[in-house]
């Protein structure tokens, strides 16, 4: 049987404190700090309790120092796709922002899933985190529930709350789909299609914008829409275009609630022998890197989710020291690319 080179075996037990507070020769109460809280203790005492860790394999054990110090040092994040480049950029931004504290983040993916959302959050709960990232603002009662009794704060991403106590980091879904819907209109064009997929409140409130603008420019028209709940993919963005042609024949422009469909709707125009832009102007929605190399370039509107990410973490962490945030809710906008497709 394997043994540790403390001479335990690794099927008795794990590591405990003591252990390294022994083979350091120091007290248990030393060897914590030195581990915790490493800028009390002198250079050579945190050096001989390092090494004691390291030759033990000690694993701090992460929930009797959340019982002894009030915090588990563990954030929740939940998303709801970790293979969409949105999201993993989101990430990518929480991550950059929590690691100064050291903080360990439990990431969970929802799949667009209200009960996948309620499972996870009921699961997280378990291990005592600080704070919670959430995606959105839309979720079902249960976790309007159990969010409405939870003890530590929670920011949700990527939209805007109309709520001015509610912490909340993004942009307004809604501005930027009107936004867009008035740039094609204020282009000339005036049969605007809109291709919609997956259908979560992201792209809903997209829609709600664009149908606002039409309304507001007396152009609205129930078949100039095509959405479904599928996936948003290149492929079904080829296979929408199809259907908007056929439902709106005389359609003259379509903006896309995201750009990998306005890719297949690009590819599926040249696929037809459609001119993109001189017949029908192509539009998406978050400016993914390919989008300025597509050929022609995609006009789209960029959002900033990297930063997204890390102000949602950053506010998130100051509400867990203590601070009170005169400004609750960060609006960091949107930008409409202009590009060759429209």
């Amino acid at each position: 049987m394997t043994k540790t080179q403390a001479g335990k075996s690794r099927a008795s037990g794990r590591i405990t404190l003591a252990m390294v507070a022994n083979k350091a020769g120091v007290a248990t109460m030393t060897a914590s700090r030195a581990i915790t809280q490493p800028e009390m203790v002198s250079q050579a005492l945190r050096d001989r309790v390092e090494r004691a860790v390291a030759e033990l394999g000690y694993v701090p054990n992460r929930a009797a120092r959340a019982l002894a110090s009030s915090q588990s040092k563990v954030i929740a994040v939940l998303v709801p796709s970790l293979s969409n480049a949105v999201f993993t950029e989101v990430l990518a931004g929480i991550q950059d922002a929590l690691d100064a504290d050291d903080y360990q983040i439990l990431i969970g993916n929802t799949r667009y899933s209200d009960k996948e959302e309620e499972k996870l959050i009921n699961t997280y709960l378990q291990s005592n985190p600080d704070g919670m990232l959430l995606s959105g603002l839309s979720h079902s009662p249960r976790v309007q529930q159990m969010l409405s009794t939870l003890r530590m704060p929670v920011v949700s991403m990527m939209d805007m709350s109309s709520d001015p106590e509610q912490l909340t980091v993004g942009f307004s879904q809604f501005q930027a789909g009107h936004a867009m819907t008035r740039y094609l209109l204020d282009k000339g064009h005036k049969r605007i299609g809109f291709i919609g997929a997956q259908l979560d409140e992201r792209t809903l409130r997209r829609a709600e914008g664009y149908r606002k603008a039409m309304q507001e420019a007396g152009l609205a028209d129930v078949k100039l829409e095509v959405m479904v709940a599928e996936p948003s993919t290149i492929a079904l963005g080829a296979e929408l275009l199809g259907r908007m042609l056929a439902q709106a024949p005389d359609c003259d422009a379509i903006f896309c609630c995201n750009d990998d469909l306005a890719h297949g709707a690009i590819y599926q125009c040249q696929r037809r022998g459609i001119a993109v832009p001189s017949q029908l102007a192509i539009c998406g929605f978050n400016d993914l890197p390919a989008s300025a190399w597509m050929n022609p370039s995609l006009t789209t509107i960029g959002t900033p989710r990297y930063r997204i990410g890390f102000e949602a973490a950053t506010l998130l962490r100051s509400v867990i020291k203590g601070d009170n945030p005169v400004n609750k809710q960060v609006d960091l906008g949107f930008t409409l690319m202009a590009r060759e497709s429209a």
